[in-house]
């Protein structure tokens, strides 16, 4: 395990996620594996933990996630830009029909996690395994997906105590998709305090 990677409280696992960042997503069936980028996956509920992620019908992470029935939110980072726009805007099916994938292809590194078959990209700054909740409907019609966290993780050096804090680690901060490639950097974090009520009401 690296020397950064801790296990996240499950009734802490949605902090992964609810400041909006950039996925992505991992699967694994039948020995083959893929991995694509979503800009639209966010927290759902608290217990048991939930995701929601989109994910197009043409897309090969899903066919091998449909299979599986078991999914990985990795949460990169900055330093992982390059590799978002390139598993993002790449064909894991062409991949492997040539025998490869985009692991290989583009010399990414993974880690088994605590309960999946599906791969965990290292460098990322967290990661939620997912289990797969089966609503056909929404599959087809909306291409939306519904998963249980059974097992999250972070980089302590960006998240500890239930709370994100990038100060000092540029390189760490997660990434926020606007569109053809641009990615904006998860900024400083600003604390809100309670207004008093107007006329003392």
């Amino acid at each position: 395990m690296s020397a950064f990677r801790r296990p996240v409280p499950l009734d802490k696992a949605y902090r992964l996620l609810n400041h909006g960042p950039t996925v992505l997503v991992s699967a694994a069936h039948g020995g083959q594996r893929n991995i694509m980028a979503a800009a639209w996956a966010m927290p759902l509920d608290f217990d048991p933990p939930k995701v929601a992620v989109v994910l197009d019908k043409s897309t090969w992470t899903r066919q091998l996630l449909e299979a599986s029935a078991t999914f990985v939110l990795n949460v990169p980072c900055v330093a992982q830009a390059d590799i978002v726009q390139s598993v993002g805007n790449s064909s894991g099916l062409q991949l492997s029909h040539a025998g490869q994938d985009k692991f290989t292809a583009y010399g990414l590194s993974t880690f088994a996690g605590e309960a999946l078959a599906a791969p965990l990209l290292e460098g990322c700054v967290a990661w939620l395994e997912c289990r797969l909740l089966p609503e056909p409907h929404n599959h087809q019609q909306y291409d939306l997906f519904l998963g249980e966290v059974i097992a999250a993780q972070a980089d302590t050096r960006v998240f500890s105590e239930g709370r994100w804090h990038f100060e000092g680690q540029d390189s760490l901060r997660t990434l926020h998709h606007v569109a053809g490639g641009h990615f904006l950097a998860i900024g400083d974090s600003v604390d809100g305090r309670q207004l008093p009520l107007a006329n003392g009401a």
